[in-house]
């Protein structure tokens, strides 16, 4: 009997493939590629962290950049010794950790006569002072000595001698009824005014500056001349008024420019 037609048991269906699946050698897997990576990025992590702690140590730990050397500039009056006492700059310390608004409140606290300085760092060792000093424009003599007074009313110094080219101020004022409105201190202020606006040429001359009220100020020049120059208002045009003034009249000794609208010059 012969055999009837065979029949064939169905195929099991197939899986669908993973999207996510890569080949075992594709960057990311876990080949050997992929396997590559960790290593390196860990070396990567180790280099980094060795630099940045060999860059802590030399600003911080090492003997390289330290605080070694300072200089000083800019003094006339004061002596780098005195700038660099009163700095006290903190030597053999990192000079990265140094704390240069400290010098500066210190130098500004502990010398009156300094008026800025700019403290900085000067790799690899160094820390610069630059001074700038306060310049006198009136001298108060009390006692034998003299007080320097700055452009800005500030008295910030003693001497035993006055410095050369600088006038003194001789207030008289206390009987002035313009005290009841302006202290001492404002009428010193007006009489530096004056000695700021002055031409070069004339404040050079200048002896004496006598205050005996706020609208009284008078100027006593070389060659026994005088100059009644009145409150400090208007001193601008009073200074070109007085320049012309002296060279229309050359031989003069005393100038009226209290208003300077009507200026007045005489031999006495």
């Amino acid at each position: 009997m012969a055999a009837g037609p065979t029949t064939q048991e169905p195929r099991a269906p197939r899986a669908p493939k993973d999207p996510s699946a890569r080949p075992s050698g594709s960057p990311g897997g876990s080949g050997p590629l992929g396997r590559r990576r960790g290593p390196r990025a860990l070396i990567a992590a180790v280099a980094a962290l060795a630099l940045g702690a060999g860059g802590v140590w030399a600003f911080y730990g090492s003997d390289w950049l330290r605080a070694e050397d300072v200089k000083t500039s800019g003094t006339k009056v004061l002596t780098r010794a005195e700038v660099e006492a009163a700095a006290a700059v903190p030597l053999g310390s990192p000079l990265v950790s140094v704390d240069t608004d400290a010098i500066e409140a210190r130098l500004l606290d502990r010398l009156p006569r300094i008026d800025a300085v700019e403290v900085s760092r000067s790799w690899p060792h160094g820390i610069d002072l630059k001074v700038t000093e306060r310049k006198p424009v009136l001298l108060v003599e009390k006692g034998g000595k003299f007080i320097e007074v700055d452009a800005g009313g500030v008295r910030f110094a003693t001497v035993d001698q006055p410095p050369a080219g600088v006038p003194r101020l001789v207030m008289n004022v206390s009987g002035s009824p313009s005290l009841r409105r302006f202290d001492a201190d404002r009428l010193l202020m007006e009489a530096v005014g004056v000695t700021g606006e002055l031409p070069r040429k004339i404040a050079r001359d200048v002896r004496v500056v006598k205050v005996a009220s706020y609208d009284s100020v008078t100027l006593e020049l070389d060659r026994g001349r005088t100059v009644f120059w009145g409150s400090g208002e208007e001193g601008d045009m009073k200074a070109r008024v007085l320049a012309a003034l002296m060279k229309a009249e050359p031989e003069a000794g005393h100038f009226d420019v209290s208003a300077p609208t009507a200026p007045a010059a005489s031999r006495s």
